[in-house]
């Protein structure tokens, strides 16, 4: 069974049970501000009067459990044949548990919903929250420490950055010095959900570890400077993290006797959601995964990664041997969709046919179009360059189009060589609503000179998490995760690369590196 403690766009709870053949036999949902209106969020969250500062109220995320462990139980779901539960849960969300808690989560009563048990055991009641920018200062300060923004990068996988858990607790820590005093145990939103489960504080996982600012990538250990940096006494707060794939103990006896799950079902080890979205495709393991969203962001499976100023490295939820690195660009869809509006009348069909009456490389045309500040590049504004590389003021319309889509691969590439991604033999798996556009594709796989699949990827994390469970069952005996989704879903292929497309890709990267190194200069905040 897998559980995943946000949906798409961050804003339930849902859950998925399958059998042995990876069939999904149920699936549920709490949506938090319909379900739950009683702690009044928005999107789920709190966003608060400075517009930086975003938070979610633990008790929320608490009462939420309850409620759809309830549901299941009215509708009869058969809990005694659950054998194995994981989950996920949105990255770098810090949960603060006071001091004498453990006693209280071990022992809840039956008799209670488990929010009426816990509602007095976390020393902050809001959870720092993946959305939250507050922290520039200790960004700041723990790149300092640490010698640097590169070396911090070469350290933890990532540049510091405020929504990252170590600088959310370095925050807490100056600002609430007696607040982080009375805290026995930090928590990332999957450990957890993890331990309401086990009844014990879960370690944090070395995938979803990897987004804090605070581990030793490589050595998969706290980084002890990185420690020190944010607060004192850390370590013994987070306690030691282990592999993605670890067995954590059997499942808390309250839920055996308020919901009749089996006493030997077994908690594996939660993760992350971006992690959860890799385990998920682990069929096309070693290959890449695009997710065409809101925001367009790319996973990469690394055997030697590189890293560096922009994206992150992430140790690998698949392979504790090797890593992921993911990239988010935030001018995804919404920025197709007005170019569509702009360009084609509101038209994907028209759109289609205008990416298809230009060429590969589109003459030497380049675009970048960033509606709103963009992650990487940091940079925002709309720059077309004609094919001497001067910068014109408008291209026609089908030109448009085709600079949008090939810019915007191209700087996936790029920004993924910087990360050590390697262009060859690779396979690209496309999801996302742009995946539906074969068009789209087509540009995508020339950019890349790969084939491009594609796959059904509703509830992603979530049944990424079903699947971890399944194999935290037979992994101490070496199996693979691999071996064990054999059943799931092949990948479809929807195009592969056109003809001569690899020469002029080389081209248009070289020239579009150019461009873009000379566009930072002019337009980074």
């Amino acid at each position: 069974m897998g559980k995943k403690k946000k949906g798409g766009g961050k804003h339930m709870l849902k859950v998925i049970a399958i059998d042995e053949q990876l069939r999904v036999i149920y699936e549920d949902n709490v949506h938090f501000d319909k379900d739950l209106p009683e702690f009044k969020t928005q999107g789920g969250v709190y966003i608060h009067g400075d517009r930086l500062t975003i938070t979610s109220p633990v008790l929320m995320w608490v009462k939420a459990l309850d409620l759809i462990l309830e549901k299941m139980k009215s509708l009869g779901f058969n809990f005694s044949q659950v054998r194995a539960l994981s989950g996920a849960g949105q990255q770098h969300g810090s949960v603060y548990w006071k001091k004498g808690s453990v006693q209280i989560l071990k022992n809840p009563s039956s008799e209670l919903p488990l929010h009426q048990s816990l509602k007095a055991c976390f020393s902050v009641s809001n959870s720092p929250i993946w959305m939250d920018s507050s922290t520039a200062s200790q960004c700041s300060a723990l790149e300092k420490a640490v010698g640097g923004a590169q070396h911090l990068a070469s350290i933890t996988g990532s540049r510091a950055y405020e929504r990252f858990t170590g600088n959310q607790i370095a925050k807490i820590y100056s600002q609430n010095p007696e607040v982080y005093m009375e805290t026995e145990r930090i928590s990332l939103v999957s450990s957890f959900a993890a331990s309401l489960f086990l009844g014990a504080y879960a370690p944090i996982d070395y995938s979803d570890g990897s987004g804090m600012n605070l581990l030793q990538i490589w050595k998969k250990v706290w980084s002890v400077s990185c420690l020190d940096a944010c607060a004192p006494g850390l370590e013994e707060k987070l306690g030691c993290p282990v592999p993605s794939h670890s067995v954590l103990g059997p499942i808390s006896p309250y839920y055996s006797q308020r919901y009749g799950f089996s006493p030997d079902c077994k908690i594996v080890a939660f993760t992350g959601d971006n992690p959860g979205e890799m385990i998920k495709c682990v069929r096309f393991s070693e290959n890449d995964y695009i997710s065409l969203g809101t925001s367009d962001t790319l996973f990469l499976w690394i055997q030697e990664p590189t890293p560096a100023l922009e994206g992150h490295i992430l140790c690998n939820p698949v392979d504790s041997q090797t890593y992921m690195a993911l990239l988010c660009f935030k001018n995804g869809s919404l920025m197709r969709e007005r170019i569509r509006d702009d360009c084609a009348s509101g038209s994907w069909d028209e759109f289609s046919k205008a990416l298809s009456s230009t060429v590969a490389g589109n003459n030497g045309n380049l675009g970048f179009y960033f509606d709103v500040m963009e992650i990487t590049p940091e940079a925002v504004g709309i720059h077309r360059f004609n094919r001497d590389n001067q910068k014109v003021s408008d291209f026609p319309k089908e030109v448009e189009i085709r600079a949008l889509i090939e810019g915007q691969f191209m700087a996936k590439r790029i920004h993924a060589e910087k990360l050590g991604y390697k262009v060859s033999k690779t396979r690209i798996l496309a999801t996302g609503g742009a995946s539906h556009n074969k068009k789209i594709l087509q540009v995508l796989s020339d950019v890349f000179n790969a084939p491009v699949y594609t796959i059904d990827t509703a509830n992603s994390a979530c049944l990424g998490s079903a699947y971890r469970a399944i194999h935290g069952l037979v992994a101490e005996m070496n199996v693979s995760l691999a071996d064990v989704v054999k059943l799931a879903p092949e990948p479809r292929l929807a195009v592969t690369p056109t003809a001569g497309a690899e020469e002029v890709s080389k081209l248009g990267n070289t020239i579009f590196l150019f461009i873009s190194c000379l566009l930072q200069d002019v337009v980074v905040c």
